[in-house]
């Protein structure tokens, strides 16, 4: 019975990506410490769309944004391959994150002065020294270019961001985010500067890049039909999980 138990969970613990556990977050606001998540616990599973929806105020970024490495908790831990990797140094935080995850906000962050391949390609040069750098540089425009024609913008590779409708500059950031062939997409309300048209197509874009790539999804949406397409979701209230399902 505990060689079955022991399985049972070694399997559990093998359809983790990641595991947010007991995270709170404090922000300093004068003299006083504003709480604006409390004891959150979440353990997203390999290949699965979850969605994070709730009110602006309960937390949802900045669960996100402790998940994806982007932040750091107050208290608690964000465990990757039984590490608490939440508590490593920059520098390692930095790789960790730039690995596993992919971004994609509703802003696009995309540089002005770069095309929309050189834009996808940055991630991929993160780090690199000088040596290498050009040799490496041939090889991430050149995925840049396969991804890019992934998501609809085989035409559309050196034109620059002002160049570039809302929609097209969404897909370009939804490359980036692909490049280092990540294990997560982590979308912080990836419709939410776009029109209805546009916005259901970035939708329906990530979530067949979700299944084509075998890649895990999470968003964080304050819009329910954009919550309806996940598999699980969970409702967040005043910076705390309010209800999942």
């Amino acid at each position: 019975m505990n060689d079955m138990k022991e399985k049972d969970m070694r399997k559990s613990d093998a359809q983790k990506v990641i595991e947010v556990d007991n995270v709170s977050k404090d922000y300093r606001i004068g003299r006083h410490d504003l709480r604006v998540l409390h004891d959150v616990s979440i353990a997203v599973k390999k290949g699965e769309f979850l969605s994070i929806e709730g009110p602006s105020g309960a937390g949802k970024s900045t669960l996100l944004h402790i998940m994806g490495l982007l932040d750091t908790p107050t208290e608690g831990a964000v465990i990757y391959e039984n590490q608490d990797i939440s508590g490593l140094n920059d520098k390692k935080r930095a790789r960790r994150r730039n690995k596993l995850f992919g971004f994609v906000f509703q802003f696009y962050h995309l540089l002005p002065d770069l095309t929309a391949e050189e834009n996808v390609a940055l991630p991929a040069l993160a780090g690199q020294k000088t040596a290498g750098w050009l040799r490496r540089r041939r090889e991430a425009i050149e995925k840049s270019r396969r991804i890019l024609e992934m998501v609809g913008l085989k035409e559309r590779c050196d034109h620059r961001p002002t160049q570039l409708s809302g929609g097209e500059r969404q897909r370009v950031a939804i490359a980036r985010a692909l490049i280092n062939d990540p294990e997560m997409l982590l979308c912080d309300e990836p419709t939410g500067n776009l029109d209805t048209e546009s916005g259901t197509e970035i939708l329906e874009l990530l979530c067949s890049l979700r299944e084509e790539l075998n890649t895990t999804l999470v968003m964080v949406t304050h819009d329910s039909k954009v919550a309806e397409r996940a598999g699980r979701k969970i409702y967040m209230k005043d910076g705390r999980i309010d209800k999942e399902h």
